[in-house]
């Protein structure tokens, strides 16, 4: 009975993580295409469900522990899926934010062909997934991967900003909209951030090894 609870609330995870998924994906096409429409359903209609989706969590997961008082691997699943569907949520909230800076930059001149802002949310995007995966599948090996893949990002943001600090020293015109896209940036590195969290969560719970003070001290 509590592993077929387990397994289900699983499924509300791959759900969950797909809704924030398509979020960050329509922000950018929403950005790239001018489509005011798609930018707002995501602050809108998509935020509200993925609220949703946390508190549900949250409650079968409060459920579940107070009625089966689950141990070892049961209780550390449950644990876990609790913490995924807060960093969930909290990536939801840095696609919003990703939403309103489009929402402004769509409205003004166009200062530049951003190529590399798109696959930046690709890079995220994909982690998003894989992240998922190696929970779902237990996969310490795929969580390892992603966690790593976190200094790519880091990297390519790096990238973007100092290409805007640059345009904006040569044109201060452009300065408010240059601005959000490093905003844009910077909610994409920190979607980043909290997908890491899971890779890092997903290795303690498959081998036992803690690696997240290691990570913050590679990047301090």
């Amino acid at each position: 009975m509590l592993e077929e609870k387990v397994e289900l609330l699983k499924r509300d995870i791959e759900s969950f993580a797909a809704i924030i998924e398509k979020m960050v994906e329509n922000g950018m096409e929403g950005l790239v295409r001018k489509n005011k429409a798609m930018l707002q359903e995501i602050i809108e209609k998509d935020e509200p469900k993925a609220n949703s989706y946390e508190i549900e969590i949250d409650a079968v997961c409060t459920n579940l522990i107070a009625q089966f008082e689950p141990k070892a691997r049961d209780l550390r699943s449950i644990l876990m899926i609790l913490k995924m569907g807060n960093d969930l949520e909290r990536m939801g909230d840095h696609a919003v934010n990703i939403a309103q800076s489009a929402l402004y930059l769509i409205e003004q001149p166009t200062i530049k062909s951003f190529k590399d802002l798109p696959r930046l949310a690709e890079m995220v995007n994909k982690m998003l997934r894989d992240s998922i995966n190696s929970f779902i599948n237990i996969d310490p090996k795929l969580a390892k991967n992603v966690c790593e893949r976190d200094d790519e990002v880091d990297d390519l943001r790096d990238q973007l900003l100092r290409d805007l600090i640059k345009q904006m020293t040569a044109d201060p015109g452009i300065i408010e909209r240059a601005l959000h896209l490093m905003q844009i940036c910077r909610n994409l590195e920190r979607i980043a951030d909290l997908t890491t969290n899971i890779g890092v969560d997903v290795l303690y719970m498959a081998q036992g090894r803690i690696i997240k003070h290691h990570l913050e001290e590679r990047t301090a």
